[in-house]
């Protein structure tokens, strides 16, 4: 696991490969992430999300202030009035079936969901910069040994152009000679344009200016990272419950879940205290009263008909719960299979790595013989 939660512990695992140009590009590739910057995004509309959901258990107080003048009549003339009324209002609505309750819980999960998503962001934009990276390195390594195989053959054109000067070699096989360099050299220039274009692909992901991203690989040209160890000591199961693609999923179905307690509950009576205190001014033909008014008492709302609105949004909850499943287990099986074929990668990797090395000493013998 990369990462463990921690934004220093993913860069930490990346400096094993003992490569602080990788390192810093990972860096720069991260502060100029669309993708982070999104999420980021959406990590502060989920924990506003939050705040709404817990301020709705909460009571809530308002002020008003008013100031009224008009003709009044107690049955005769009218006379004129001016009333100043200074009011503090308070409702707090009891969570009679948990609809309240469970609208905090999709908040919670889905601020939970949206922070393992800006960790998988994270992830990725680590894993795509150094994939990248490790392209361009390979390339720059090939580039080496097509030049190297480049002079081999125009040595050989030379002296097989020798051998045909004097009789010992054929036409056919200087030509032979001369197009087998031809054709290395065109080998050689699309490898070459290769490293160009991956020198531009990690431009686009860092942002870097493209004269100091040529200045910093510079340092380290055909240079492949190695990483001081790197094993799998956890089983695949254990991989894939530690990966934040699934975290985020797993939340998102939970939130569901809860959202379907919220459409339930708003089908069931609401009870809510309300109560108003305030000073009263009343000012009329001359005469000035002042008092304080105040009210204080129990609301409750009985849905009776809505043409089915509250039950369809029931039903729309359960539906988005069932898609939000499928969803989760869709991306667990996508999980599975990803990370097994990691580990077959890897392990044909280590098998391919012996059998290189080992042709490598035969090709080695081989020379020494023909020497």
């Amino acid at each position: 696991r990369p990462h463990e939660g921690s934004t220093g512990d993913l860069t930490r695992w990346w400096q094993q490969f003992d490569d602080p140009v990788l390192a810093a590009l990972i860096e720069a590739a991260q502060r100029e992430s669309a993708s982070l910057a999104q999420a980021a995004t959406r990590i502060a509309e989920a924990q506003a999300a939050v705040v709404r959901a817990g301020a709705t258990a909460l009571p809530s107080l308002d002020a008003s202030a008013s100031r009224v003048r008009g003709p009044i009549t107690f049955g005769g003339p009218p006379i004129l009035r001016t009333q100043d009324q200074l009011q503090l209002q308070s409702s707090w609505e009891i969570d009679l079936f948990g609809g309240q309750l469970r609208e905090r819980q999709a908040s919670a999960a889905r601020l939970d969901a949206r922070a393992a998503d800006w960790h998988d962001a994270r992830v990725s934009v680590a894993a795509e910069l150094a994939s990248q990276y490790v392209a361009l390195r390979a390339c720059e390594r090939q580039v080496v040994i097509d030049e190297a195989d480049l002079a081999s053959r125009r040595e050989s054109e030379r002296l097989t152009a020798l051998a045909a000067s004097a009789g010992f070699q054929s036409g056919g096989q200087a030509a032979l000679a001369r197009a087998a360099s031809a054709d290395q050299g065109s080998r050689l220039q699309a490898q070459q344009a290769e490293c160009q274009l991956a020198i531009k692909a990690l431009v686009a992901l860092t942002a870097l200016d493209e004269p100091e991203l040529r200045r910093q690989l510079s340092a380290r040209t055909a240079a492949l990272p190695q990483p001081s160890q790197f094993r799998v000591e956890t089983l695949p199961a254990q991989l894939i419950s530690q990966r934040p693609d699934l975290a985020a999923a797993e939340r998102e179905l939970a939130a569901a879940s809860a959202d379907i307690g919220v459409a339930i509950a708003d089908r069931y009576p609401r009870l809510s205290l309300m109560g108003s205190i305030g000073p009263l001014r009343f000012e009329a033909n001359g005469v000035t009263l002042n008092t304080t008014s105040w009210s204080l008492g129990p609301s409750i709302s009985l849905p009776l008909f809505d043409g089915g609105r509250r039950a369809a949004a029931v039903q729309t909850a359960h539906a988005r719960h069932a898609l939000a499943l499928a969803n989760y287990r869709s991306r667990v099986r996508t999980a599975i299979q990803e990370v097994e074929q990691a580990m077959v990668r890897l392990a044909s990797n280590g098998q391919r790595e012996v059998q290189a090395l080992q042709a490598a000493r035969s090709y080695r013998d081989a020379m020494a013989a023909a020497r």
